[in-house]
């Protein structure tokens, strides 16, 4: 029997790997992608240092490490069901059954679909798709392209796409619907962006974030362009949204309208962006299915991007035996995964070995590691996630006590 199993061999599921094992812990990993680096595979951006950070080269030294640490790897693997025993988990995979003592979920996000009209066409692929083409497997997804969603996602990945020789006509918005919800209201947007203004490229934009702390979103949207405002020479349009993407057998372009600041179409307004592919930009929410399985205690939190496993600070679920790391926990950079991955393989370490004080401070420098990456965290999903973690640790901490009492009275 394994001492731990890993589901996920993404940024969060190598570094508790390696950390785990460095602790002398027998460690097996599992990923049904036929690659390790999850997320990392896509990931290429310009740090506000000047450096690259190329998520596959990072991806291969996680890689490696793990498996000097004596981590074994198996890829191509899906996890079908999870039931527990007395002696710890049995996981039931595509590739037959595995016992482990300890068991941590590193399962990732999953993308959010938007669907509109046409969007089964081909040509239309999410927008983490259009990423995996062009970094992953070095393809151009095809020569011009327009965005439908304006968040945080699509607009890092949209200079990705642009550096892929790609032109993006423009970034729009989606449709108001019962899906896009706020996501297609230009000042709901535009509020959203506002807070996130610290980790523009450019020091322009930067100190027009600082001051816009002091503008309500409802008046500044009166007043962005129609046009859109370009970021990286692409234009971001608030106050467009599309309506239909266009084609028969194939996307030839997306119908738009002009919007008001509260999303409702303008009359008269509609016109057609030609493009040879579509990027739908949803935004991330945490693939948390198994921890659901398993009996995992949900909280719902938006900042977070939904419903996320209750959980402390050391990635202990209310399970016992049951770890969770990395965007299963809430959707954040990798660079936060990696740290979030650490800090759970030390605590699964420190467990099994009976909290030994070396490994109780290197888990505390990890745990203080994990808020500093977050502080400085290059691409933040929403703002407000340091506060929004607190609620998740703090709905642990009620839930533990709440257990401990019904003992007590049983």
């Amino acid at each position: 029997m394994l001492n731990l199993l890993i589901i996920g061999a993404g940024p969060a599921g190598l570094k508790a790997a390696i950390a785990a094992a460095e602790q002398g812990l027998n460690v097996k990993v599992i990923d049904e992608f036929p690659k390790v680096g999850g997320r990392l595979l896509g990931q290429l951006h310009q740090e506000p240092n000047g450096e690259w950070w190329n998520g596959m080269e990072m991806g291969e030294k996680l890689h490696q490490k793990a498996i000097r640490a004596g981590v074994d790897i198996q890829c191509e693997v899906s996890v079908v069901d999870i039931s527990q025993s007395v002696s710890g988990w049995t996981v039931y995979t595509s590739q037959g059954m595995i016992e482990a003592r300890k068991l941590l979920l590193a399962t990732g996000a999953t993308e959010t679909p938007i669907p509109i009209p046409g969007w089964t066409l081909p040509g239309v692929m999410s927008i983490g798709a259009a990423q995996v083409m062009g970094n992953v497997h070095r393809v151009k997804p095809g020569n011009t392209c327009v965005i439908i969603g304006a968040n945080v996602l699509s607009m890092a990945i949209a200079n990705e796409l642009r550096l892929c020789g790609i032109k993006v006509k423009e970034i729009v918005l989606p449709a108001v619907g019962p899906i896009s919800k706020d996501a297609g209201i230009p000042e709901k947007v535009l509020a959203s962006l506002m807070k996130l203004t610290h980790l523009a490229p450019t020091v322009i934009l930067r100190q027009a974030g600082k001051l816009g702390k002091f503008i309500n979103p409802s008046f500044a949207i009166k007043y962005f362009p129609r046009r859109g405002i370009k970021l990286f020479g692409i234009p971001i349009r608030l106050k467009t949204a599309a309506v239909e993407i266009m084609g028969e057998d194939h996307v030839t372009g997306v119908q738009t309208v002009t919007i008001s600041s509260d999303g409702k179409v303008i009359p008269g307004s509609e016109k057609v962006t030609e493009a040879d592919f579509v990027c739908i930009a949803g935004g991330l929410a945490p693939m948390s299915e198994l921890a659901s399985i398993v009996g995992c205690s949900f909280k719902y939190v938006q900042e977070l991007g939904g419903h996320v496993p209750v959980h402390n600070e050391r990635m202990q679920t209310n399970v016992p035996n049951l770890f969770v790391a990395g965007n299963i926990t809430g959707v954040e950079s990798a660079k936060v995964a990696m740290a979030q991955g650490k800090v759970a393989g030390l605590a699964i370490a420190s467990e099994w070995k009976g909290k030994r004080q070396e490994i109780e401070l290197a888990l505390t420098t990890a745990m203080e590691e994990v808020r500093k990456t977050r502080a400085e965290a290059l691409i933040q999903f929403q703002p407000g996630i340091s506060e929004a973690r607190d609620t998740v640790y703090h709905q642990f901490t009620l839930d533990e006590l709440r257990m401990k009492q019904e003992v007590s009275v049983s």
